[in-house]
C-alpha cells in the first residue's frame, strides 16, 4: 500500500513539474470567481489562498484561491501548539490544514509566500580517510599540515536552496564533480542534492532532486524528499529532512 501511494504521488509530482512548464488550463474546471488557477495535487487536502485584513493570533481571515467570500478560521490551538509557520500578512499566499473534526478550525498554517526565496546555510568539511590509507598514517599526515593551512581547509562554505515562485528550485554550493585535488585533500565537503522542483502537499514540503534525465539510477522513480517545516520566520527557517534537520538563514 505504501509503495502504491508513493507511485501515485511521484507520478502526480512529475506531471505537475515536468519540464517546469505550465500545463494548459481547462477553463471549465475553474470557478468563474476563482482568483488563481492553482490546483492541488491528487490527495492534497490543504486549502490554498491569501491572507486578508483581520488576521490575529487567534483568527485567520483567508480568501481561498477558488474564490468566493473570505473564510474565518480559529487558530488559537494552532498558535499555542506552534503550528503557525510564518505570521500571515495581508496578501501572503498561505497553505491551511483544517481540523478534520471541525472545519472552522485550522490545525496548521504555512506562509508559503514567506517560504519562497533563497535560504542559506553554512557547511563545514569533515575528515576524509582514503581507502588505501590506514588511520595511523592518516593521523600522521594531518599532524604534518601547518595550522594556517588546516584552518584554511576547515573554513566553512555557504550553501543555498532557492524556492522560486514558479515552483522550480535551485541550489548553490557543493561540488558537482570531484577532481584529483579533492581526492588528495584530507578534508571533504558533503555533497548536496540538486533540487529542481518543489511543491506543497498536506502541509509538507516536497523537494524533487535532479538526477540523470530526472530519474534515479536505482530505478524509474524520481528522487523526492518529504520535508517537515519546523520553524519559519522572515529571516530563519528550520527544515526536518528524513535523515537530518537543517537550519537556514536569509541574507538581508
Amino acid at each position: 500500500m505504501k509503495k502504491l501511494f508513493f507511485l501515485i504521488f511521484t507520478s502526480a509530482v512529475l506531471a505537475a513539474s515536468c519540464g517546469s512548464e505550465q500545463q494548459p488550463i481547462n477553463n471549465t474546471d475553474v470557478a468563474a470567481d476563482a482568483i488563481s488557477t492553482h490546483r492541488n495535487l491528487p490527495g492534497d487536502s490543504a486549502l490554498y489562498g491569501l491572507a486578508c485584513d483581520g488576521c490575529t493570533d487567534s483568527v485567520l481571515v483567508f480568501l481561498p484561491f477558488t474564490g468566493g467570500d473570505p473564510d474565518t478560521f480559529d487558530i488559537i490551538n494552532a498558535f499555542q501548539q506552534h503550528q503557525i509557520y510564518g505570521r500571515p500578512h495581508i496578501g501572503d499566499e498561505l497553505a491551511v490544514i483544517l481540523n478534520p473534526e471541525d472545519s472552522a478550525e485550522a490545525q496548521m498554517v504555512v506562509n508559503v509566500e514567506m517560504l519562497k526565496g533563497e535560504w542559506n546555510y553554512m557547511v563545514s568539511p569533515k575528515l576524509r580517510i582514503p581507502e588505501h590509507m590506514s588511520p595511523s598514517m592518516h593521523r600522521r599526515m594531518i599532524e604534518r599540515i601547518p595550522d594556517s593551512v588546516r584552518r584554511k581547509m576547515m573554513k566553512p562554505r555557504e550553501y543555498s536552496l532557492r524556492l522560486k515562485r514558479d515552483f522550480t528550485a535551485s541550489v548553490r554550493g557543493g561540488v558537482r564533480r570531484r577532481t584529483t585535488t579533492d581526492d588528495m585533500s584530507p578534508y571533504e565537503f558533503p555533497t548536496m542534492k540538486r533540487y529542481t522542483d518543489w511543491h506543497f502537499y498536506n502541509g509538507l514540503l516536497i523537494l524533487k532532486a535532479d538526477t540523470v534525465g530526472g530519474f534515479s539510477k536505482k530505478g524509474d522513480l524520481p528522487e523526492i524528499d518529504t520535508v517537515r517545516i519546523r520553524y519559519l520566520r522572515r529571516d530563519s527557517l528550520i527544515l526536518e529532512f528524513p535523515d537530518h534537520t537543517q537550519e537556514y538563514y536569509r541574507k538581508p
